[in-house]
């Protein structure tokens, strides 16, 4: 029989969760403001936004990214291809402008929150719980910085989130024609989110192992058909490419493993999150002893651990854990949703004649309890994830009320930050806003650009798409090519020896050695403009000696 919930308890729990929804509300708010701000940013914000509107622009004349980087214009793109082409019919209306994908990311993770709200609430029937899981995925710092770029891992983590929901009870349907379109579609959407970006396998992995587990005769020939489907895609594009797709999004793309980055972004992440990753677990365990294995649970282990530990490879981060970010929010809230109910079942076993039978006689006040600790966890999630600006109207009364001071650039306050004023490495340091001192001298950068007679090789594609020049090198591309022995680039060395540049742009000089060490003997320094926290060096050739 479930407990009366007492009426006081209600009362209290009412009031808590109006706090957390104002919360997480507040930070809903903060995403718009952020998300309006670099839409409107004509440059690149995050390190390789200008190269993401290079293929969407190549895309959208029909071109493959995937180039040959020993030949000029020595450029390649190392991701896959869905988020450019989705966003390429955008070229021809909005031109050469990151407005339109960064709307896309933006809009993206609104309809992920939406499918994490209406998974909570299928689960659990507790609207508002449901609203908070969807805030809660919002609310986190690594969602809100990377959800208004130019990149496609919100993207890829939409397609994971909606497949996952999708395929979550496809096994339940008793009719077989809407079963197998529910199955198709939601396998359809995994291969998607694979071809928006490479991580989603680990979601094809986990809809494969739950899917197994469920019907095994079935899985396997979904699994056949969706592995056929993938894979002649694969060498649809290896063979119109030349084999470049293979090279340079593949074989290029298997980096190497800094063990003290995704220990310290494993720490921050646990930091953030913590509160919705303990209720998650709870369930993880509940499920793992006293209930079936859910599709979310799998997919939560599996994101946790395999994109968690594949955070620390050269060129990931804590975006690496959006998609167990995702998992956690559902996770939680599904708990969240059963405690408030008291709908937890306990099948006889020995954990709960050890574990579970002795508090019996406490239900009442457990029950009571949890309509208190539930609203808590969400307002100590609140809490930990605090990011704002503090110099706006508004949020700099509220920055002031609460004794807030800015840790980050341009006035911006991120609890991401360690006690000692610095991001764990591989936390992307990005999420404040930018200005119009910003704006001006990006076009102080792009007016040089114009005022050279000759190509100019700029580590930020922006400079060179606006002033109406190619976009030549892709820095990180050829580093990755580097790494893995697979880079020659004698012919960019000798053009950049003979100074057939006109200008060198440099921001974070990630490119391999040796086109460092010929641009030193080149070229030299002449000028220092700062953009957006970032200085950019412009080089000029030297003179011939």
């Amino acid at each position: 029989m479930m407990p009366t919930r007492p009426t006081l308890y209600n009362r209290i729990h009412r009031t808590l969760m109006a706090f957390a929804l104002g919360l997480l509300g507040f930070y809903f708010i903060v995403y718009v403001v952020y998300a309006v701000n670099l839409i409107q940013f004509p440059f690149d914000y995050d390190q390789g936004e200008g190269f993401e509107l290079v293929d969407t622009i190549m895309f959208s004349h029909g071109q493959w990214p995937y180039q040959d980087t020993e030949v000029f214009p020595f450029y390649s793109s190392n991701y896959p291809p869905l988020f450019h082409i989705i966003a390429a019919p955008l070229v021809p209306i909005f031109g050469t402008n990151y407005a339109y994908g960064r709307f896309l990311g933006f809009l993206g993770t609104l309809i992920t929150a939406s499918a994490i709200g209406y998974a909570v609430y299928r689960e659990g029937r507790n609207r508002w719980i449901a609203v908070l899981s969807g805030l809660a995925f919002l609310a986190s710092n690594t969602v809100y910085h990377i959800g208004p770029l130019f990149r496609q891992h919100a993207t890829m983590v939409l397609f994971e989130v909606v497949a996952v929901v999708i395929l979550a009870h496809a096994n339940e349907i008793t009719d077989v024609r809407k079963r197998r379109w529910r199955l198709a579609l939601g396998l359809g959407l995994i291969i998607a989110g694979g071809y928006t970006k490479q991580l989603a396998v680990i979601t094809a992995l986990a809809a494969g192992v739950f899917l197994f587990i469920r019907q095994p005769r079935r899985a396997v020939m979904w699994g056949l058909m969706a592995a056929v489907a993938g894979v002649v895609i694969f060498i649809g594009i290896n063979m119109v490419t030349n084999g470049e797709w293979w090279r340079q999004a593949i074989l290029a793309n298997v980096n190497e493993l800094k063990i003290t980055q995704t220990i310290a972004l494993f720490k921050q992440w646990f930091g953030l999150h913590g509160f919705l990753i303990i209720p998650a677990v709870l369930l993880v365990i509940y499920e793992l002893y006293w209930d079936r294995l859910s599709l979310y649970t799998i997919w939560f282990v599996l994101a946790v651990g395999i994109n968690g530990a594949a955070s620390g490879t050269w060129g990931g981060g804590d975006s690496y854990f959006s998609t167990a970010i995702a998992a956690t929010c559902i996770l939680s809230g599904i708990f969240a949703a059963r405690s408030v109910a008291a709908g937890w079942k306990f099948p006889a076993n020995y954990l709960t004649r050890y574990l579970i039978n002795p508090f019996r006689r406490y239900q009442h006040g457990m029950m009571a309890t949890s309509l208190i600790v539930i609203p808590l966890l969400y307002l100590g999630y609140g809490r930990a994830v605090l990011h704002m600006p503090t110099n706006l109207p508004v949020f700099e009364t509220i920055a002031q009320a609460l004794n807030i001071t800015p840790n980050a650039m341009n006035g911006f306050y991120d609890s991401a930050r360690t006690q000692d004023g610095q991001y764990a490495t591989g936390y992307a340091n990005i999420g404040h806003l930018t200005t119009q001192a910003d704006i001006d001298a990006g076009w102080r950068i792009v007016e040089l650009v114009r005022a050279s007679d000759k190509p100019v090789i700029s580590e930020d594609a922006a400079f060179t798409l606006l002033a109406d020049r190619p976009a030549i090198t892709n820095p990180t591309q050829l580093l990755n090519l580097e790494k893995k022995g697979l880079y020659n680039g004698s012919e960019l060395v000798r053009m950049l020896d003979a100074r057939e540049f006109g200008l060198i742009i440099l921001r974070a000089q990630f490119y391999p050695d040796v086109v460092l060490q010929a641009i030193s003997r080149a070229y030299t320094q002449t000028d220092t403009i700062t953009m957006n926290g970032f200085n950019y060096l412009i080089l000029e050739p030297k003179a011939n000696e």
